[in-house]
């Protein structure tokens, strides 16, 4: 397979950092990151990946398997945003403090430098957590080198990070939990055992999100599912909310970040 063009900058930009301590989610930006570093840099990076109610469980599942195969140096941590208050209460800005206290715990283990898999793409989208990196004198190396999501999904491609490449994105759990409604692990739960069902009924391909808003709970997918498939995802969802009672407020197409809510002073 040639090699993406992007591949010698990002390579070349690299050799320029000191020995990193690079942040993985579980989604295909970190993953192929950690990656590429662990394979190229002449001192191998610690991977660290925050334990936590909001991390996806197939994140985790991910994470620690390709972590075994490729023989890195993988540190878990819990970063402890779930005893934040501010981040519990679920501000506008609620990944400010998701940021804040997880580059805060790494740089309580490590004084390398924190890299994270954040992307050009990730600058045109509500993202707090950039300011807590700015703080923390985190790295972007994909940033640097100009590179947005579909340069990393050919790069994963070119890695054979098959797992990850074509994985539809998969950001932390609280991002589903619309802005001012408290951030409760029981929610988190929830949220991922019903995106699990989901995809087991759509597959693993499918964009998949259970949100929390004040009128109940909301399933937003991409590609809108087929005909034949409503019935049977109308009484997924329904049993799935019934048996925790919850309300189940409707069906309809997955939208970046539908669950912030911008108060008229912000």
């Amino acid at each position: 397979m040639t090699a993406p063009d992007d591949l010698p900058r990002l390579l070349a930009l690299l050799d320029t950092l000191p020995p990193l301590a690079v942040a993985v989610s579980g989604g295909v930006d970190s993953m192929t990151l950690a990656t590429l570093v662990h394979r190229h840099a002449a001192t191998p990076p610690l991977i660290i990946h925050a334990v936590s109610p909001a991390v996806p469980g197939q994140a985790r599942g991910l994470i620690t398997a390709h972590a075994t195969a490729e023989g890195w140096n993988l540190h878990l941590l819990n970063a402890g945003e779930q005893d934040d208050p501010r981040y519990r209460a679920n501000p506008f800005d609620r990944c400010y403090f998701c940021k804040a206290n997880l580059y805060g715990a790494i740089a309580a283990v490590t004084e390398r430098t924190i890299a994270s898999g954040t992307n050009l793409d990730d600058l045109g989208e509500h993202r707090p957590g950039l300011n807590a990196a700015r703080e923390h004198g985190v790295v972007h190396p994909f940033v640097t080198a100009g590179i947005g999501k579909p340069g990393i999904r050919a790069l994963a491609r070119h890695l054979g990070l098959t797992a990850f490449a074509e994985l539809p994105a998969q950001p932390c759990l609280a991002s589903r939990v619309e802005t001012g409604i408290a951030i409760d692990p029981r929610d988190l739960a929830f949220i991922d055992r019903t995106e699990g069902e989901v995809r087991r009924l759509l597959g693993a391909h499918q964009t998949v999100r259970v949100r929390l808003r004040r009128d109940g709970v909301h399933l937003e997918l991409r590609p809108a599912p087929a005909p034949d498939a409503m019935a049977d995802l109308t009484a997924l969802m329904e049993t799935a909310c019934h048996a925790e009672g919850r309300t189940f407020a409707g069906l309809g197409a997955y939208r970046v970040g539908s669950g912030f809510v911008r108060s008229a002073a912000e």
